[in-house]
């Protein structure tokens, strides 16, 4: 009996250790690095942005399609949990995965302002190996390069067939994919268009969201986190926006028109799908 207690307790020493290795280690440095699963690290000392409060609904597949329809369809912000099962998706867009799979392929990094004006043309694994980098406190959103969409989607169809769109619809629209891969402390400052879902595959995203009649204050080409260093804090109460912090397989729905910024707390993989309306309704 105290042989098997002795063994008992060498293996839970050596699951405890395991787990914190894998769950953290350091580089040569010594900094910490957090393991965000699928191989996609952020040092610790870049982890300058970090989660907020929530205030807006939170929902597992308990929500159903008629629910979704009066309450927030057309009227507010929703966080979904655990409404898809995309496990299988996650494993493919790991780092070596996508680096092996679209390492040669070309895409289109846009700048993280406002409008995207810019756009530069760079194969995958010189954007995960050369341009990804944490957000630089004094980088303009114009000056900071990142992948969100503007890729072909023929070449990326492999991998978005995988993906398990939100199931809640709004009539007459159909969905479109935008895949994302960003570094800690970037985003896209305020901005609007049609509804979508957003979704975290990798990583943790904070979310800005106000009402289209209520048009926050914000210079279109800095970033979302200067803004959260630099205006976030001198918000009065009443004028604070809709926010939430989500993480892997989470999602938020934003409704038609809504203003939203983004910040990704760690290197983030992500994906959307822009609702339009359909050219047959």
């Amino acid at each position: 009996m105290a042989a098997r207690k002795f063994v008992c307790w060498w293996l839970h020493v050596f699951l405890v250790f395991f787990v914190q290795f894998c769950a953290r280690s350091e580089d040569s440095d010594g900094h910490k690095l957090v393991y965000s699963n699928g191989g996609w690290y952020t040092d610790t000392q870049n982890l300058i942005a970090q989660p907020g409060p929530c205030n807006i609904d939170i929902w597992d597949n308990s929500l159903t399609q008629e629910e979704f329809l009066q309450k927030y369809a057309y009227n507010a912000p929703v966080v979904l949990r655990s409404v898809t099962d995309n496990s299988n998706f996650r494993k493919l867009c790991s780092k070596s995965s996508l680096v092996e799979n679209y390492g040669s392929t070309e895409v289109l990094l846009s700048s993280a302002n406002t409008y995207s004006y810019t756009k530069v043309p760079v194969t995958v694994q010189r954007y995960v190996e050369e341009i990804l980098q944490p957000q630089d406190v004094n980088t303009l959103g114009n000056e900071t390069l990142y992948l969100f969409g503007d890729h072909t989607y023929t070449e990326w169809k492999p991998l978005l067939d995988q993906y398990n769109q939100p199931p809640y619809q709004l009539p007459g629209h159909t969905g479109a994919l935008s895949f994302g891969i960003a570094g800690a402390g970037t985003g896209v400052p305020f901005h609007f268009h049609g509804p979508g879902f957003g979704e975290v595959v990798y990583g943790r995203k904070r979310w800005f969201l106000y009402p289209p009649d209520q048009q926050p204050t914000f210079n279109p080409n800095r970033t979302t986190l200067q803004w959260l260093m630099g205006e976030y804090p001198k918000l009065e109460d009443s004028k604070k926006p809709y926010e939430c912090t989500i993480g892997p397989g989470e999602m938020i729905y934003f409704p038609d028109r809504w203003w939203h910024g983004t910040l990704n707390i760690d290197t983030s993989v992500f994906i959307s799908t822009f609702l339009a309306q359909s050219p047959f309704q």
